[in-house]
């Protein structure tokens, strides 16, 4: 295989939210008639069942109709007056100032940002220490820009609240010559948050030995438990000495469909990340960028409810997990539930497929999250309650008839 190939190879999306008919066919043993149920796709959110921010549409159209040319053709940037908006409303959310000229840019998504902040900032031989387990583009992004992956345990299984993250192998790490840190605050796949502790460790230990951060906080708007503290890394009194914070209205907010994301800190960082995406798509979609203001802007006690609804999806989807003997961490924030399944007769990719095929229920596999997770699955519970609800326990029945015996 030539380098080219190999490095696309690399970037398999069989597993990708909406790509389940790429997965590869191969025989799969027959147990049982079909456990009857609507499909539900725990591979991403259901935006239908969670309604987007109020007035995105219309913010959308006057964009179009108002904007016009100036709304299509944005500075690489975004908009400025879009951007000196999302500056203050991150300033107040993230507890640090962030400059509006030069420390923010809005990207395609966030998938989007942390392409361009990790090709900005990955050459080849680099270390990057990523978590395990974590966002599964984590890992294929550092191979495909050739950097070196070290990889750093949570210890979630064995905590009962935050991450556990293991700060003696992070610093190990930072002392080998790992040139970059990636993380995700809330942890995706486990739905795990970083204490406090954790977090301001990370920042002493960054600026200790010279390391850059990635801090990808999507779901950091959604917090499901009350009674712990999320923080952000860049209002910790010692921070690493460049870092850019990824962040976007998606899931959380069912706006995923407009494809925005936003990323700020170091100034340089977000230079190079703009020249970057001049060349790969020029700039978030114009048209799509007047949604942003609605974005921390949502109407009076709309936040609230949104964390509550997820919340009563979380704890139910749980009580059916615990009645079938079987254990998932209860998520911390984001809408995330790591599935821990017993030993099965069959492998995880045959018993995804089989979950499709017999209980029209789609998952992603934890081995997207790290090689080692064969005995996971990763669900999306920002679903219709009922039908969430239903879904797994399918997916727990499915577990039993496929179980090692």
């Amino acid at each position: 295989m030539d380098y080219i190939t190999e490095k696309f190879a690399k970037l398999g999306v069989d597993n990708a939210p909406g790509q389940e008919k790429l997965q590869k066919q191969e025989e799969l043993p027959e147990r049982g008639d079909a456990i009857e149920g609507p499909e539900v796709d725990f591979s991403h959110g259901d935006v239908d069942a969670h309604k987007p921010i109020p007035g995105c549409l219309e913010e959308f159209v006057e964009g179009y109709v108002v904007g016009g040319g100036r709304q299509a053709y944005t500075e690489y940037r975004g908009k400025s007056d879009i951007r000196e908006y999302l500056a203050k409303k991150l300033s107040e959310f993230s507890g640090a100032p962030v400059n509006a000229a030069t420390e923010i840019i809005m990207t395609p998504g966030t998938q989007g940002a942390l392409f361009l902040a990790m090709g900005s900032l990955v050459g080849r031989g680099d270390k990057v220490a990523i978590i395990a387990p974590d966002y599964f583009a984590n890992r294929k992004l550092v191979e495909f820009f050739d950097g070196e992956l070290v990889t750093i345990p949570i210890k979630w299984e064995e905590k009962e609240n935050y991450s556990g993250l293991d700060l003696t192998a992070l610093e190990e790490a930072f002392k080998s010559g790992t040139k970059l840190f990636l993380y995700s605050n809330p942890n995706n796949p486990t739905g795990v948050i970083y204490s406090p502790e954790e977090v301001s460790e990370i920042g002493r230990l960054t600026e200790k030995y010279g390391v850059t951060v990635i801090a990808d906080e999507l779901y950091s708007r959604q917090i499901l438990a009350n009674d712990l503290i999320y923080t952000h890394l860049r209002a910790c009194a010692v921070m690493p000495p460049k870092m850019v914070t990824i962040i976007g209205p998606s899931k959380t907010e069912s706006l995923s469909g407009f494809r925005l994301g936003v990323a700020y800190g170091s100034a340089d960082i977000i230079t190079r990340m703009e020249k970057l995406q001049a060349i790969v798509s020029l700039r978030a979609a114009g048209y799509c960028q007047s949604a942003y203001r609605k974005w921390f802007s949502e109407p009076e006690g709309w936040m609230s409810r949104r964390i509550e609804d997820h919340r009563i999806i979380r704890d139910d989807i749980l009580k059916v997990v615990r009645e079938f003997g079987m254990w998932a961490r209860p998520t911390e924030g984001g809408s995330y539930i790591f599935l821990r399944l017993p030993e099965l007769s069959v492998t995880l990719s045959q018993f995804v497929r089989l979950c499709r095929k017999q209980a029209c229920v789609i998952v992603t596999p934890g081995t997207e999250f790290g090689k080692l997770f064969t005995n996971y699955v990763r669900l999306n519970f920002s679903q219709d309650h009922d039908k969430a609800v239903a879904a797994v326990k399918r997916i727990c029945q499915m577990a039993e008839r496929y179980k090692k015996s």
